[in-house]
């Protein structure tokens, strides 16, 4: 076998090798984002918050599932028919919130300064505890 031959083979091999490396990588790379996005969900569902990526990552970004919605309006619609009326008071606060957080996750995805809507948000949770202990 001469040189040309092996060095062609060997380059064929070495194609071929990168080429499945490529795509476990891209394997991996989805499936770890995929998990990275399902914990982001469930902190917020759970705690009501967003997950900060670390300092040298500038965006994550993750869309919500259809059937997740509909879950949660539903959870929703639950809450609301067993629960005991609430203070108007309160329960505004609780709407500026939600549209406070809307607002502040879209700001994340698009990249925005947060500083002001994360602000905001603090005051109305703050008013929140002070009325919830109010009553």
């Amino acid at each position: 076998m001469d040189a040309i031959t092996e060095y062609q083979k060997w380059k064929q091999q070495g194609e071929s090798l990168r080429m499945q490396a490529k795509q476990a990588m891209e394997t991996k790379f989805r499936d770890l984002l995929l998990e990275a996005a399902q914990i982001a969900q469930e902190y917020h569902r759970d705690f009501g918050g967003a997950l900060k990526p670390p300092a040298s990552i500038t965006t994550f970004r993750y869309k919500t599932t259809a059937g997740h919605k509909a879950k949660k309006a539903a959870a929703k619609n639950v809450a609301a028919k067993t629960s005991t009326p609430v203070d108007p008071r309160i329960a505004g606060l609780q709407k500026r919130r939600e549209q406070i957080q809307k607002k502040l996750e879209a700001a994340k995805t698009a990249g925005k300064p947060t500083r002001n809507l994360d602000d905001r948000l603090y005051e109305v949770e703050d008013e929140l505890r002070l009325a919830g202990n109010a009553s």
